[in-house]
């Protein structure tokens, strides 16, 4: 996984979600359920590309995502982007296998 830093560095990720779909977390340092969320998503096998940024260390950035996508922060929180919005989301104990590849089946990206 990529930890994207900078908000031009979000913005080259949703562009890029319009050429293929694309994984990204926001993660909380501080946060245990954040952790566990982090790893399964890290341990989860895709071909496709996922991108994490620190919310508190990146809150410029968080805050961005937010706005663009028009989704209320979280964390942790799981996007599916495609074709530059996302099309899936979702937080806290519900980051798991089973529902990340319910998500994709949901948008035909299986």
């Amino acid at each position: 996984m990529k930890e994207l830093l900078e908000i031009n560095e979000w913005k080259e990720v949703l562009e890029k979600s319009k050429e293929g779909p694309i994984f990204l977390l926001k993660h909380s340092t501080t946060c245990p359920i954040s952790t566990s969320a982090y790893n399964r998503v890290e341990a989860f096998e895709t071909d496709y590309p996922k991108y994490w940024l620190k919310v508190r260390e990146s809150r410029p950035v968080s805050n961005e995502i937010e706005s663009d996508l028009g989704v209320v922060h979280q964390s942790p929180q799981l996007f599916l982007l495609n074709e530059g919005e996302a099309v899936w989301n979702a937080s806290h104990t519900v980051i798991t296998e089973n529902e990340i590849k319910r998500g994709m089946a949901e948008n035909d990206l299986s």
